[in-house]
């Protein structure tokens, strides 16, 4: 398959699955890229979960990302809290109302339903070829990697402990699947 046939496939899938999470969100008066912003929240760490790395993750200009994270919070789907050391940044967290909306709209439904018509190993070999291409298109357009800390160059794993090997700082098990606008695939 060439490389054009393969940009329609993808370009449609995804035209698909923003058609979906848009009719997802209206049904609650929230803007596509609100959905995006409150998605990513919910799948970031702590150094990851503020207005500049979700202006970052989606690529949009900070009064855009601004005034999407203004409407999640009025709506009560997102919370500010000021750094406990660096009283210049500001963390969002979603609240218990933001994850569950989250929840209610991943995977999308018709997604769902596609993946359930092909075979476990053909999941396994897509997921395995869409994640080398993401890494390869990341690194060819120079952008930030934004993935799960435990595929990072800079997690440290002993026993059963893990540590940041950028912050040196510890981190959990739930830390370690969570998203990092920091994450550096290994060389």
């Amino acid at each position: 398959m060439s490389a054009p046939e393969v940009h329609d496939i993808l370009e449609r899938l995804s035209n698909l699955l923003r058609m979906e999470m848009r009719a997802f969100g209206l049904r609650f008066g929230l803007q596509p890229v609100q959905i995006e912003a409150l998605t990513y929240l919910t799948q970031c760490n702590r150094y990851s979960d503020t207005p500049q790395a979700v202006t970052e993750y989606l690529g949009l200009t900070k009064g855009t990302v601004s005034q999407s994270l203004k409407v999640l919070e009025q709506k009560g789907l997102v919370v500010k809290q000021q750094d406990r050391q660096d009283k210049r940044v500001v963390h969002l967290t979603p609240t218990a109302k933001g994850k569950k909306l989250i929840e209610q709209s991943i995977p999308a439904k018709g997604l769902e339903t596609a993946l359930k018509m092909t075979g476990s190993i053909k999941i396994r070999e897509l997921k395995e070829v869409l994640r080398a291409t993401l890494r390869g298109m990341q690194h060819n357009n120079k952008r930030k990697t934004f993935a799960a800390c435990h595929t990072c160059r800079f997690n440290q794993h002993h026993h059963d402990t893990y540590t940041c090997g950028l912050t040196k700082e510890p981190l959990s098990k739930q830390d370690i699947q969570l998203i990092c606008r920091e994450h550096q695939y290994p060389e």
